[in-house]
Parts: structure tokens; C-alpha cells; sequence
């Protein structure tokens, strides 16, 4: 608003022997002000507010004042978003009659405007006096959650009474059509985001962002666990990798004395272990007898009590048998030291931290299986050349809080990561920093000081998953393909590692030995890898500078840059690329009809976005070899677009300039415009969506 016209207003002001009637009339006889952005009543209105901060004496009171808010009130309703706080502000509508208030939003929502009756609610505190159930309802048909959370906000009588209806319609005896039936004909209304599964996420949320008891919603927990049930049983039974105490662990803390659930386990282990297994599965969970079926109640009569149920399904036990599948630990077991005490811990921080050192660092919690709250880091593994230290950290919390000193342990693991001449290895180091502060709130702004740290997920970040080897695992059952760390492993170390312990309860003590090598080998095949990459990093598609690259300060969550002539920095400041030896782009610009390429498998979204340009592109199946690309580059004449470690195999396999890698890091749309520009492709209007059905 310029100057000229914020003095002009002020003078009719001052000219008005009362304002506040005056800006109602011109508000009333004005059609100007309900339109959206700042139109003209929206500069007077607010220039009015400012002006009676300055002229105390202007604000009316008494009868008068009532007069004028009554009129508001008219005007609250049809008059934009932007306008509501100043014009309450002015009519202090926080001191009218509070029926008269709760009157006028009734009218609102008897209208059918919920969403304005709903604002203005917030707007007047009036939600106390309110029916929770009554005002959110017609807002969460029409997918207005994010209004129905500002409603209950600052109340949590209010957010209970809240999550206790959306826990009554996730019954599954309740019927939803009971609530959509009274609002037939309600506009917005969208049936898709009103449903059992829709309800119970949001439950989750609220939940998590008002810290409630989730004691409120029994029946989402239930369900949710019963989800978390089915998921174990298909681990255990379908898929085979998970190791029985693991399983048995999980099904005793899911289940718990929860009657509800222990029918829903009697019924799974009967439909997978039989009556036989069922049994001694229910007496190991104490299921009560008479709860069980009377073929299983049978079996267990003639069961005799034992410490240790043995494992009566037919699933192979394969944990021995192919121990030289996978990646194995190369120190001695004697080499790996539990730590519960400070007075052990003090080995351990001799040792870490000194200069020049290289540490593996992992960390484990116990698995959410999408409960509420952020999981807390129970074990945090450190490893050295010759040995492995495992932390107790909940144990080590509590003694350091019993001592007074609660800053003992974030003074070890901040002295730790900001020391530069201590080289941290880590993979996802994002995730588990989260999770560490979630654990240790002293730790939470950690990641900003941090030195001399590698992120090996930024190797995994190339795709070199396309480059696994293929091996025959039909005797585990449903054989899911390696990935994450595994998957680096494998590539780099020959051998994958055996995850049947990663989704373990690691709050649960004793650990298992299985658990101990497992957290073990998961921190120790860091230091593998990197001795590994250092000492060749060529042949995996990275630079020779691979040390000076690596090690640096971590950055937290950087952007890939737009610059389509250098390779972006991956999350540790790693190059993601190798060495690029293509020839420049070629002087004469060409059209996406004369450009033909095959797109890798890890690139097929690149692929879908360049088709849309006018591309001519082949895309590789998921299950496609990387050579195949090669193959069909040579036969068809297509340029290879491929990224990470794949790229040093194929650019071998055709012509020089004819295979070009992508940065991985950055969304298909920034990798199309790097490619358009390294091989100077021009797209016109006619270009787009031409071989597009």
C-alpha cells in the first residue's frame, strides 16, 4: 500500500466521528473486500487497527459495542480468511457474549459452512463449549485434517475426546456408512480419504504430535498389531529369514496378556504350524487354555513342560548349514566386548579415540513396526581393526543419571564424531543420528559439528545393486533381493550379509549370540569396505582421490546443485561419479527424434521423462542384466545411460562417448537436463508427448 494512500486513510479516520461504524458500513455496502489478496477493505481494515493501537480513546464499549459486534458477526462469515483476526481485533469479539457467539457458529454449521464455522471457533476459543465429534466430523469427510488438528490444538481434552472417536469408528464392527449417511449430499466429501486404513495413519499422527497415551485407541493398536503379526508370520514362515528366538522375542512383546491378540496368534499358528505347533507355541506364549481351539487345547495335555520349545514347522534350518553364504567375522569371538558398566567403557574410550584411529559405527534399536514415537537406539557398535565394542546404551544412561552425570555419555560420542583425525565409517548416518538424539536429547544438534566422517551409503547411492551376483536360495523360501548395506557388501566383499537378526528386539536382555555377531559383523564390514574401496577405487566407478573425497565434514541433507557440467556431492561430500571421459558435446545442435538411448534399470525414470521430451528410449527391465544394455546399444546404435559402478563395465563394452553416467543424487528431471545439455539435444513444443500414445 503505497504512503499517499495509508495518509489519505488515516485522514477520513480522524474526519469519522466513529470509526468502527464507519468501516462496518463500508463493509457491508462494498462487494470489493470479498475478494481474495489485499483488496482496498482489506488496507482500511487493517490501517484502522494500527490506528487505534495509536488512539486508545477510539474503542467503543457497552451497549454500543455490542450493536457493532453483532454486525460482525454477520460479516465473519462471507469475508475472507485474511480478515478475521483484524476485524476481531477491532470489535474485540473476545468480550462479547459468549452464547451469542456460540449462537452465530451453530447458524454457521446448521448452514452446512463447517469449515467457517470451524475458523471462526478457533479464532473465538469457543471449542471447550463445543461437540468435538459433532464439529470434526463433516471436516474430515471433506479431508480437511489439517483444520480438525488446528481445532483440538492447545486442548487435550479435547484431542482425547478426538482420538476416542476415531478409535471407535476403526472397530470393525462399527459401520462408517453410520456417520456418511447424516451428511448425504455434502460437498467436498471425499470417500476415499474416509476409511478404516485412512483413519487409523491419522490416529497414528495425532498420537504422536499431541503425546498421547495410546491406551486411547485400542482398537488401532490392535489392528496395528495384528498387521505387525501377519508381517512376522510371513518372515518366519513365507520368506524364512527370521531366526525362531528373534520371531518368538517379537510374537511374546506384540502379543503380550492381550486376550484380543492371543486368539488372532492361535488362529495363525494353527493355519502354519499346525495343532501340534500351535500348542507348543501357546504355552510358550501363555496363552490361556481356555482360550485354544480343542484340537490344540488337546495337544497341549499330552506336552510335557520344557524350557526351550523346539521348532516344530518344517522351515529349513539353514543358519549353519550356510553360514559360508554370507559374510562371516574375521576377528576372534573373544574380540567382541559387551560393554553395560563405565568402568569397561574406559578400554573402550582409550582405544576410540585416539588420532589417526578408523572406527566402524552402527547402531540398533528395537524395530517400531509403525507404532508411535521414534525409535531409541539400544546398542551402539563401535569397531576397530582388531576388535568391536558393543554399548549397552540404555544401561550405560541409567548408571551415568545415577551418578549425576548425565552428559558422560554425549561427551564420549560428541568427542567421537567432532574430531577430525578420527575417521568415523557409517552407513544411512542420517537415520541414525535421528535416532540417537531420539535416545539422547544432548545429542541432537550433533550432526552440525561433526568431522571426519564417511557415509558409505553414498557408494550404495551409484546403484550398485544392478551389479549383485546371482545365487540359487530356493531353499530359504521367497528369497528377497539384497539391498542396503547387504547389497554393498556382497558387491564389494563377495558375500552378503545374513540379516535373519536385523529385525530383533535389541531391548531385550541378554542378547542372543546371534544378535552379538550379527551387531558385530554389521559395524566391523565398514572398515572391509573402505580398506577395500581405498585401495582400488577405480574398479568400483569411483575417483582416485577416494580418501580425500570421502572424509570431510558431513553436511546435513544438501541439495544436489543444478550444475549440469559437474557431478552433485553426495550426502558425506562424496563424488558420486567416476571419472568422465566423454567428449564434449557436439557443436551442432539435435532434436530428441535423432537421439536414441537405452536407459539402465536404476534409471527409469530418467527414461520415462526423456520419452515425454520425444526421446527414443529403451528402458531395462528390473531383472535385466546391465550388459544387456550394451547388447542392445551395439545392435540399435543408442547411446547407454547408466549410472555408479555399472558404468565402468558397459563404457568398456561400445564406442568411446557412447556411455554416459548420470548423477544418481538428483530427480529425473535434473538428470534429463543434464543429459539434453552433454549431448546438446534441443526440445521445441512440438517435441513433447509426440511418442506418447
Amino acid at each position: 500500500v503505497s504512503r499517499q494512500l495509508k495518509e489519505e486513510i488515516r485522514r477520513g479516520f480522524a474526519r469519522l466521528e466513529d470509526p468502527l461504524a464507519g468501516l462496518l458500513a463500508m463493509l457491508e455496502s462494498s462487494s470489493d473486500w470479498k475478494g481474495k489478496g489485499h483488496s482496498l477493505g482489506y488496507c482500511i481494515t487493517t490501517e484502522l487497527q494500527l490506528w487505534i493501537k495509536e488512539h486508545p480513546a477510539v474503542p467503543q464499549s457497552g451497549t454500543k459495542l455490542k450493536k457493532l459486534q453483532a454486525r460482525v458477526l454477520r460479516l465473519l462469515s462471507k469475508c475472507p480468511a485474511n480478515l478475521l483476526d483484524p476485524l476481531i481485533s477491532i470489535y474485540q469479539l473476545h468480550t462479547a457474549d459468549r452464547n451469542s457467539l456460540l449462537e452465530h457458529v451453530s447458524h454457521l454449521y446448521l448452514q452446512g459452512d463447517y469449515k467457517e464455522a470451524a475458523i471462526l471457533s478457533i479464532k473465538l476459543k469457543l471449542q471447550p463449549d463445543q461437540d468435538v465429534e459433532k464439529m470434526c466430523t463433516p471436516l474430515l469427510l471433506q479431508d480437511k485434517v489439517n483444520l480438525v488438528e488446528d481445532y483440538v490444538g492447545g486442548y487435550p481434552e479435547l484431542q482425547s475426546k478426538l482420538l476416542q472417536t476415531l478409535d471407535t469408528w476403526c472397530d470393525p464392527s462399527f459401520n462408517i456408512r453410520d456417520i456418511t449417511r447424516s451428511y448425504q449430499g455434502l460437498s467436498g466429501y471425499k470417500p476415499e480419504k474416509f476409511n478404516r486404513r485412512v483413519l487409523s495413519k491419522l490416529v497414528f499422527r495425532l498420537l504422536e504430535r499431541f503425546n498421547m497415551d495410546p491406551a486411547l485407541c485400542p482398537n488401532v493398536i490392535n489392528q496395528r498389531h495384528l498387521r505387525t503379526l501377519k508381517y512376522l508370520f510371513y518372515k518366519r514362515f513365507v520368506e524364512k529369514t527370521m531366526s525362531e528366538e528373534n520371531w518368538a522375542d517379537h510374537i511374546q512383546s506384540t502379543v503380550g496378556e492381550n486376550r484380543w491378540l492371543q486368539e488372532q496368534l492361535v488362529q495363525s499358528l494353527l493355519r502354519f504350524c499346525g495343532a501340534r505347533g500351535a500348542a507348543r507355541w501357546a504355552q510358550r506364549c501363555r496363552v490361556p487354555p481356555e482360550m485354544l481351539p480343542r484340537a490344540v487345547a488337546e495337544e497341549l495335555q499330552k506336552l510335557h513342560i520344557q524350557d526351550r520349545v523346539e521348532e516344530v514347522t518344517k522351515a529349513d534350518n539353514y543358519e549353519d548349514s550356510k553360514k559360508k553364504d554370507y559374510y562371516q567375522l574375521p576377528i576372534p569371538r573373544e574380540n567382541t566386548h559387551f560393554l553395560q558398566t563405565w568402568e569397561e567403557m574406559l578400554q573402550c574410550w582409550e582405544k576410540v579415540l585416539q588420532p589417526g584411529q578408523v572406527v566402524g559405527v552402527d547402531m540398533e534399536w528395537k524395530p517400531s513396526f509403525g507404532m508411535v514415537g521414534k525409535p531409541r537406539v539400544a546398542l551402539l557398535q563401535l569397531a576397530l581393526k582388531d576388535e568391536v565394542f558393543l554399548l549397552d546404551l540404555p544401561r550405560l544412561l541409567e548408571q551415568a543419571e545415577a551418578e549425576g552425570d548425565k552428559e558422560k555419555l554425549p561427551r564420549f560420542i560428541h568427542r567421537l564424531y567432532s574430531d577430525a583425525a578420527i575417521t568415523k565409517l557409517g552407513y544411512g548416518l542420517s537415520g541414525d543420528l535421528s535416532s540417537l538424539a531420539a535416545t539422547c536429547s544432548a545429542l541432537k544438534d550433533m550432526e552440525k559439528q561433526m568431522r571426519g566422517v564417511v557415509d558409505l551409503l553414498a557408494v550404495d547411492k551409484q546403484k550398485v545393486d544392478g551389479l549383485s551376483p546371482e545365487h540359487n536360495h530356493k531353499e530359504r523360501g521367497v528369497r528377497q533381493p539384497e539391498k542396503g548395506l547387504s547389497l554393498l557388501v556382497h558387491h564389494v566383499l563377495g558375500k552378503p550379509l545374513d540379516k535373519t537378526e536385523q529385525l530383533s528386539n535389541w531391548e531385550k536382555r541378554p542378547l542372543r549370540e546371534e544378535q552379538i555377531l550379527y551387531a558385530a559383523s554389521d559395524a566391523y564390514c565398514l572398515l572391509e569396505i573402505y580398506e577395500r574401496l581405498c585401495k582400488d577405487p577405480e574398479s568400483f566407478g569411483l575417483g582416485s582421490d577416494l580418501t580425500a573425497s570421502l572424509v570431510g565434514k558431513q553436511k546435513k541433507k544438501p541439495r544436489a546443485k543444478k550444475q549440469l557440467n559437474k557431478q552433485a556431492p553426495s550426502p558425506s561430500g562424496q563424488e558420486c561419479q567416476g571419472p568422465q571421459t566423454e567428449p564434449s558435446p557436439p557443436a551442432a545442435p539435435i532434436s530428441p527424434r535423432e537421439f536414441s538411448v537405452v536407459c539402465d534399470n536404476m534409471l527409469q525414470g530418467l527414461g520415462r521423462y526423456l520419452r515425454c521430451l520425444g526421446v527414443d528410449v529403451r528402458l531395462l527391465d528390473n531383472r535385466d542384466d546391465h550388459r544387456k544394455a550394451a547388447e542392445i546399444a551395439r545392435q540399435e546404435g543408442r547411446i547407454i545411460l547408466t549410472s555408479g559402478l555399472p558404468y565402468q563395465t558397459l563404457r568398456s563394452q561400445v564406442g568411446e562417448g557412447r556411455c554416459f553416467s548420470v548423477n544418481c543424487s538428483e530427480k529425473a528431471k535434473e538428470q534429463a537436463l543434464q543429459v539434453l545439455k552433454h549431448f546438446n539435444v534441443r526440445v521445441s513444443l512440438t517435441d513433447i508427448f509426440s511418442r506418447c500414445q
